[in-house]
């Protein structure tokens, strides 16, 4: 196993403050070792162990890389005319997953798959290196099993959302679909997931059958998760933290009383808390308003940013947009998105290896073409990922040319 330096690092964000200064825990002037699939070592470059091998960051900044907590990337078919008739007016509802779910109970497996390394893709050269993917546009329970078996094979934090919202065959016996739902679905996705999601807002599930849903999927050991508080105020909060979910996301429209819960929430252990995911791609791409997550921070709550990249409501895998947006837009510092879409997103799939670059962890590693994070908010809408390791393998590098000024000595 060879150990590999990353050297000549502008500023190296560990997101462990007593590696460093301040939330993000940066290091300036500094370096870091690979070791194998783990992160070795942090520090000072003047202080930098050898190594098997060196790579120059040239003056760069260094990040972990981007945990991705929610996503749909599975699916067939295209809403782009229902995206720009949103834009000319008319407003969004959930009801247009029926047309994505149409086209993915139609299409091959091997369709999917292809759709889905796509996208896949796509989040990496972005800078992503932990996604979470969900089921959800197949309905039946062999469109389910078949969607996450497909999601499998590209990452193990799979999420089964049977209960994204009620197939049409069931419109007159909602009950009916939640009882097929919590109980053959579940039987035959339950060995392809890590975790259960269902969507609690009107025209979706209500409480009563969310929390069915909920208790079926930890009896089969499946940690729970809830979309809640999207379209208007609900109980999807309050529901998720008292079911200890792992986390709840949009909260777009909170209370003061969801705040407190949140908060609340945010004192329990790393595998009791819930964690307030925000989807800002989702408030520009449907012009819902956006939450204030300024709030959410002030109050202790633990907030993540995810990229929500599904084909209606968000068609984007760009954490470095989500996190522009949530700068502009929710009114976090620039540090606190980056921690959002870094250690947030770790602590929405109660993950202790990922969203942090400590010694031990897993060493996913993110090289920007920017001196310090700033830039993510700083210059929204450029390709600032320049290299990206998974488990301390270079996955993917982008050749910027040779005129390109860097940051520091060469």
């Amino acid at each position: 196993m060879s150990a590999t330096l990353i050297d000549n690092i502008g500023t190296l964000v560990t997101n462990d403050p007593q590696l460093g200064e301040g939330l993000l825990g940066q290091i300036t002037e500094s370096a870091m070792v690979l070791d194998g699939p783990r992160v070795g070592w942090v520090g000072p470059r003047a202080q930098a162990p050898a190594a098997d091998t060196r790579h120059d960051a040239q003056g760069a900044c260094i990040l972990p890389g981007f945990v991705d907590s929610h996503s749909h990337i599975v699916f067939a078919g295209d809403r782009s005319g229902e995206f720009a008739a949103r834009m000319s007016g008319q407003p969004y509802r959930a009801g247009g997953i029926h047309t994505t779910v149409a086209a993915t109970r139609a299409a091959s497996d091997s369709r999917l798959q292809e759709v889905a390394r796509w996208q896949r893709a796509q989040a990496r050269m972005q800078g992503t290196t932990t996604l979470e993917i969900k089921s959800g546009y197949g309905l039946t329970v062999a469109d389910e099993q078949r969607t996450l078996r497909v999601a499998g094979e590209f990452t193990e934090e799979t999420t089964f959302l049977g209960a994204h919202l009620v197939p049409e065959e069931y419109r007159a016996d909602p009950d009916g679909y939640v009882s097929l739902v919590t109980g053959d679905m579940l039987a035959a996705c339950a060995p392809h997931a890590r975790w259960i999601d269902v969507f609690c807002e009107r025209g979706a599930f209500d409480a009563e059958a969310a929390r069915r849903v909920l208790e079926a999927g930890r009896r089969w050991g499946l940690g729970t998760r809830i979309h809640g508080n999207q379209l208007d105020h609900g109980p999807g909060v309050q529901l998720a933290v008292a079911e200890r979910a792992a986390s709840v996301d949009h909260c777009t429209y909170l209370t003061e009383a969801d705040v407190a819960a949140l908060a609340e929430a945010a004192r329990r252990g790393p595998q009791e808390q819930t964690v307030a995911t925000l989807l800002p791609g989702v408030d520009f791409a449907t012009r819902q308003p956006y939450p204030n997550a300024r709030t959410l921070w002030d109050a202790g709550a633990t907030v993540a940013l995810a990229s929500d990249c599904n084909p209606g409501s968000c068609f984007t895998s760009s954490l470095a947009f989500c996190i522009a947006l949530a700068v502009r837009e929710m009114h976090l510092s620039p540090q606190e998105a980056v921690w959002a879409a870094t250690a947030g997103g770790a602590r929405a799939l109660r993950r202790s290896d990922v969203g942090h670059l400590a010694p031990g962890a897993r060493a996913d590693v993110v090289q920007l073409e920017a001196p310090n994070p700033v830039y993510l908010a700083y210059r929204p809408g450029v390709p600032l990922v320049h290299s990206v390791w998974e488990s301390g393998t270079m996955v993917y590098q982008n050749t910027f040319p040779p005129t390109a000024p860097r940051f520091g000595s060469r």
